[in-house]
């Protein structure tokens, strides 16, 4: 047994390694892998979707993390494409009008974190070009920040990989095979080069939000390319639309959860979004532990009603008046009521045993 140690520590140690110099890849809407020898992770996916029953805006923001100074990415759309920059501030403006309420709930008898029992110290509990071959287009190609941006039509997966591949955008090797339904439904793309204006800055932190509009009668969140990842994953979406939406299942992933859900009135930068008027403001969250089981991208519908919903974060504490808990004054008074009543007790005894007389 001893001699097996040495021997599984190394292998761990090899495993380890090599999760170090292979590209890590996927967002949760799209497949994403840095440069050669460099890695590349996205610690979280934030999204905003506005939907009017006619077109479709996704405003997308990625946090990432490692050392890859190049990175590519690709995301279906069900029609024409046109794509530019988001506003940074409607992620911040999100999380303030999302962000949970605080109450207080106070109970009767003191507990362990109470006086007498110790110092009273509160509890908190809280409740995603030339050259081409034929059989793909080039709608447009720009720059955006640092984004090379090339919006694509194609009719072969096979050719759409060879184009990308010959133009920058080195993708995954299974890319072609999970393309094929896209292409089958006759889908465009959005494929993004991402390069730093700064020659030799790394890809690191929060990523300038990228802004991306299609016409749409349904709204729908493209999610079948993080098959791809090698990571769990999660994706936090916005969705302003007429009602409250909900996805039409878990798509592979843990069960979506619902974090608000309201009717706002857009102000600042949400109302360059989606314009002024009240619109259903809904927030899910939701886990992919094993991205392997995405079996589809998420279809949004409303629910049956729009029921308002926001998460609460309770603050325990005992019931008191005046900054005085109510529980020793309770207990005195009942004290107090018990030692006035005894000697009249007494003596109503007393006086019963005297008429009574002897037996």
């Amino acid at each position: 047994m001893k001699r097996r140690i040495p021997a599984l520590l190394l292998a761990l140690l090899a495993v380890l390694a090599g999760s170090l110099i292979s590209p890590a890849y996927a967002c949760g809407c799209g497949a994403m892998v840095p440069d050669e020898a460099s890695r590349i992770g996205v610690d979280r996916e934030a999204s905003v979707v506005r939907w009017d029953g006619r077109s479709e805006e996704i405003v997308m923001r990625f946090t990432v993390g490692g050392d890859a100074r190049r990175a590519a990415w690709i995301m279906p759309v069900p029609g024409r494409a046109t794509v530019g920059l988001g506003d940074a501030g409607l992620f911040p403006a999100l999380t303030e009008l999302t962000r949970p309420v605080h109450r207080t709930r106070t109970y009767f008898w003191p507990r362990d974190t109470d006086w007498p029992f110790a110092d009273g110290r509160d509890r908190l509990v809280g409740a995603a070009p030339p050259g081409a071959a034929p059989s793909v287009g080039v709608v447009g190609r720009e720059r955006l920040g640092d984004f090379d941006v090339a919006r694509l039509t194609a009719t072969d997966p096979d050719a759409l990989r060879t184009w990308l591949e010959t133009n920058g955008f080195k993708l995954p090797e299974r890319l072609a095979a999970e393309l094929k339904p896209y292409v089958d439904q006759k889908w465009e793309y959005v494929a993004v080069r991402l390069a730093p204006r700064d020659q030799g800055r790394p890809l690191s932190g929060e990523l300038d939000p990228l802004r991306i509009r299609f016409d749409s009668t349904r709204l729908v969140y493209p999610m079948r390319l993080s098959r791809l990842a090698r990571t769990p994953q999660s994706l936090g979406l916005f969705v302003l639309a007429a009602h409250r939406m909900e996805p039409a299942s878990a798509i592979g992933g843990a069960t979506p959860e619902v974090t608000f859900a309201g009717r706002i009135t857009p102000k600042g930068p949400l109302a360059g979004l989606a314009g002024d008027q009240p619109v259903f403001l809904t927030a899910i969250d939701q886990r992919f532990p094993d991205p392997a089981r995405i079996d589809g991208d998420h279809e949004l519908r409303a629910t049956a009603e729009d029921t308002p919903y926001q998460r609460a974060v309770y603050r325990y504490e005992v019931l008191s008046v005046g900054g005085v808990p109510v529980w020793p004054l309770t207990v005195a008074a009942a004290l107090l009521t018990v030692a006035a009543a005894t000697p009249l007790l007494i003596r109503h005894r007393h006086r019963h045993a005297h008429r009574a007389g002897p037996a």
